[in-house]
């Protein structure tokens, strides 16, 4: 995780993203970059796990969803490639009223080349799916939402 190549990469991502701050742990190793006010990225890598506040997406309840619904939100763990399916080829893992398990697979999201499931949080029924196939997904960000059973 120390070569400078995927230190520049994360820079980058970071800069189409319109991100102030990235924060990577991969085998216990934790690598870190935040803007500066000249908005350029400092990078710090750390071999202890140091807990940094993040900031998420308020969710946004699907249309005719109230708060008082009980809905589940299932949100991105991570910063990458959001995929409904697992090929091209494949239908989607979970459709708007696809009844779900808790612990099924709902989504892959791909970050550094590495394919990362994204299960249920909680049994029920999907009513929101708010990220196109294909598309990037910040740390945080309203993936699904789903009314429990």
């Amino acid at each position: 995780m120390s070569d400078f190549g995927e230190i520049e990469r994360m820079v980058e991502l970071m800069d189409a993203h319109g991100l102030e701050e990235f924060e990577l742990e991969e085998e216990g190793r934790r690598v870190r970059l935040k803007k500066s006010s000249g908005g350029h990225a400092a990078a710090a890598e750390s071999g202890e796990r140091i807990p940094v506040a993040a900031a998420t997406a308020a969710p946004v309840p699907p249309p005719g969803a109230t708060a008082d619904e009980g809905l589940v939100v299932v949100k991105s763990p991570i910063v990458g490639t959001f995929f409904r399916a697992p090929d091209l080829d494949a239908p989607p893992f979970v459709e708007e009223g696809s009844s779900v398990q808790m612990g099924q697979v709902l989504c892959i999201i791909e970050a550094m080349k590495l394919m990362n499931e994204i299960d249920a949080e909680v049994g029920g029924e999907i009513v929101g799916i708010f990220v196109e196939n294909g598309q990037p997904v910040q740390y945080g960000e309203q993936l699904f939402t789903i009314k429990p059973a």
